[in-house]
């Protein structure tokens, strides 16, 4: 529980063997009652086990002394947009990146008064959506979408892929139905809305093992009424201007040292930087933010770059904008694919965790001292890869 280096520190000065010197500090505290042993170890370090006695009283001093500050309802919110996974797609171990860092970004928020607005802004919307249907119709089982499991959705979205590198026009015939989607057609409108409630189902048992929670989670398809105003205010204000095709692309100065940025493509059909934009347009009308902070991986940190300059070009009154950026998960050998059917997944690397915690509970026997070791196990090896993230340096 405690260790100490001072007999390192004043052997010099007292002119003895630290070891000799921690000897009797190690004695010493024995006859301390809140001190259950001790130990010398190394060079000279001493290290001391307290009574559970003792922990539990620390404890309780520890949770009056850090009290949560009282919430500043009446004060701007700050919005922070964490974990953000892909509808129709199962959580990869990549994902808990993003969703424990934005909840412990979070949660520290909450501690110190901040009114706090937690958004899961989910990939609900986008040509995904149109290939899932293609393949749904092709190879799906003859089953509603509703009895549908994520895992078989996934399956669905992989064998696309596979099948599309030997054929071509299915790609075009993906970008078709998700025109229609964005269309109204009814059939791909119900489809697309049973493909979100399967996937809003299994993400809720995986976020409770995390202890993860969100105030809302309105994703892309939340933004689709709200482009058009956009477009037309990028164009009035010269800002979005046409590209290859008759595409709207944003170009940025020399000094930007920015790509153009894509807004719509040549089909008329939005993008994911169209449904940003309208997003935080959104964000700023309705709530009002002090700062928004988009917990996401550096594989996007152009796009936040091109999609705040655009902010700024347009002249919005802007909030504190930042890309709360943090490295990327891989394997060893190559990078993870979710259509390439790449993917660990989050649920399965859990299991491990906890199945490799069970296991130190049954060798430790009556040393460990617990009522229930399953839930033991479960805080155990869920805490371990949460408190993996936590400890780096973001």
């Amino acid at each position: 529980d405690l260790t100490t280096t001072v007999a390192l520190r004043i052997a010099k000065s007292v002119k003895k063997n630290p070891q000799d010197i921690a000897a009797v500090i190690a004695k010493e505290l024995q006859n301390s009652p809140s001190v259950e042993r001790t130990e010398v170890a190394g060079a000279g370090y001493v290290n001391i086990w307290l009574t559970s006695q003792v922990l539990l009283q620390e404890l309780q001093t520890t949770k009056k002394v850090i009290q949560p500050a009282k919430i500043r309802k009446k004060e701007a919110p700050v919005v922070i947009d964490y974990s953000a996974p892909n509808i129709a797609k199962p959580l990869g171990i990549h994902h808990i990146l993003s969703t424990v860092v934005g909840q412990t970004i979070s949660n520290l928020y909450v501690h110190g008064g901040y009114n706090v607005i937690r958004w899961n802004y989910l990939g609900d919307w986008g040509t995904q959506f149109g290939k899932l249907a293609v393949a749904y119709e092709k190879w799906g089982a003859k089953k509603q979408v509703s009895a549908y499991t994520i895992d078989e959705l996934l399956a669905l979205y992989v064998r696309f892929h596979d099948e599309a590198e030997k054929d071509a026009v299915l790609e075009e015939m993906g970008r078709e139905a998700f025109r229609k989607l964005e269309n109204g057609d009814p059939v791909l409108r119900a489809f697309w809305s049973d493909v979100v409630a399967v996937t809003k189902k299994s993400l809720v048992e995986m976020y409770r093992r995390l202890h993860v929670s969100f105030d809302l989670d309105l994703g892309e398809s939340f933004f689709e009424d709200k482009m058009g105003s956009i477009v037309q205010e990028g164009l009035q204000k010269h800002i979005f201007t046409k590209g290859e095709g008759g595409s709207l692309i944003v170009e940025f100065s020399p000094e930007e040292n920015l790509p153009p940025f894509l807004i719509q493509k040549s089909d008329g059909a939005t993008l994911y930087s169209t449904r940003d934009l309208a997003m935080i347009r959104y964000r700023i009308d309705t709530y009002h933010p002090q700062a928004v902070y988009y917990v996401v991986d550096m594989a996007q940190s152009m796009h936040f770059r091109q999609l705040f300059a655009t902010c700024h070009k347009l002249q919005w009154d802007l909030p504190t904008l930042e890309h709360t950026l943090f490295g990327r998960m891989r394997f060893a050998d190559s990078a993870m694919s979710t259509r390439k059917g790449k993917v660990l997944k989050l649920e399965d690397v859990l299991e491990e965790g906890v199945r490799r915690a069970r296991a130190v509970i049954q060798e430790r026997g009556t040393a460990i001292q617990t009522d229930d070791p399953e839930a033991l196990a479960e805080m155990m090896g869920v805490g371990a890869l949460v408190y993996g993230i936590v400890s780096q340096n973001r």
